[in-house]
């Protein structure tokens, strides 16, 4: 698979997206739900720490594109939904921006606050596609 990455700026640079990702050659995609912080029996875990959510559901993201054969460097697109943009900002963009540069993920991304989530205690859930 061949991407090239499309950024008709550099301002997208600093929170560590792009704004698109043009793919050809691809031979599989994966489609992810929603990954958010839960434990193996699904029950939210982490109450109430944005920080802990966030790391926990891209655990839950790496271990689905892992069993799939895939890694974060396939990912092209992630979309975050979070119940406090202001929080996601301060406290998940540096844990999110740290472990997606270390892995060479570079996605198309969109940031969307939303009133609730599956399980009220959840503040982010992330969802994926990767190509290879």
């Amino acid at each position: 698979m061949e991407r090239r990455i499309v950024n008709p700026w550099t301002w997208q640079d600093a929170f560590g997206f792009v704004q698109g990702n043009m793919l050809s050659g691809g031979q599989r995609v994966l489609v992810c739900a929603g990954q958010a912080s839960t434990d193996a029996d699904g029950a939210a875990a982490h109450v109430g720490d944005m920080r802990a959510q966030t790391a926990q559901a891209l655990d839950n993201l790496e271990s689905v594109l892992t069993d799939a054969g895939f890694s974060f460097a396939d990912v092209v697109r992630l979309n975050y939904f979070t119940t406090d943009v202001d929080r996601f900002l301060t406290e998940a963009a540096e844990v999110l921006g740290s472990r997606l540069a270390q892995a060479g993920c570079r996605p198309a991304s969109t940031l969307l606050g939303v009133t609730r989530l599956a399980y009220p205690e959840l503040l982010i859930e992330i969802e994926a596609t990767a190509v290879a």
